[in-house]
């Protein structure tokens, strides 16, 4: 039986603000989820508390995989050493880090810049670097907000068809926030909806996207064409 990764009872304030008010949210380890909802729904803040960036005001996260998991911010951080040194970091002392940080750039379509300067990528390779520092190696989690924000649409079908195979590969389970309900049905197989830091409406994708029943998630989804 597949473990549940949970979150219980969490409450997270910024600024007197209620941020996150979440009595239970289960994920089955494996899977790809997808959280998606208006700006300042709270899913950034959900993927924040997660990773250990923001301390927990109060609840309790269970059975989350520390240490190995990964988080990939809006905003990844790019170092001024080459994108392969980059990558490398992440593989700290492994004999074949080289070999390992080279497949990753290759797999996420830097190979010609991986001898590029870090600090030197457009937006988008710096997100795609950025994802292979964390595809280098299995992981048993992966946590991402908008991991394709800054992408081209090329870009961005590498980097979905990448983590389909990736997760495939290791039995990796993937959190990721997106702006696109198209996305989310491409790439997600549950969908969590968040409106005002709670968790509105969440079940299998096709459902919650083609078929939402939360008034909040029907009107979230008439801006948008699936």
């Amino acid at each position: 039986m597949a473990r549940m990764i949970a979150l219980q009872h969490i409450t997270q304030r910024a600024g007197g603000r209620l941020i996150l008010n979440i009595p239970q949210l289960e994920f089955i380890e494996g899977r790809r989820y997808a959280l998606i909802g208006e700006n300042g729904s709270g899913k950034t803040t959900l993927l924040r508390v997660m990773a250990g960036i923001l301390p927990l005001q109060s609840g309790k996260l269970v059975n989350l995989p520390q240490p190995g998991m990964g988080y990939l911010p809006q905003a990844p951080y790019a170092f001024s050493f080459s994108v392969r040194r980059n990558v490398e970091i992440a593989l700290a002392a492994e004999a074949d880090a080289p070999s390992k940080a080279l497949a990753a750039i290759c797999a996420v379509g830097l190979a010609s810049l991986a001898d590029a300067r870090g600090h030197k990528l457009s937006g988008g390779e710096t997100q795609r670097m950025a994802l292979a520092r964390l595809i280098a190696k299995p992981r048993p989690l992966l946590l991402l907000d908008e991991p394709t924000s800054a992408t081209d649409i090329r870009g961005m079908d590498q980097v979905e068809a990448l983590l389909q195979h990736y997760a495939a590969e290791t039995g990796c389970t993937v959190i990721f926030s997106t702006h696109s309900p198209a996305q989310a049905l491409r790439l997600a197989q549950h969908v969590i909806f968040l409106d005002q830091g709670k968790v509105v409406e969440q079940g299998p994708a096709a459902q919650v996207l083609r078929h939402p029943r939360a008034a909040a998630t029907q009107l979230f989804l008439q801006h948008w064409r699936i």
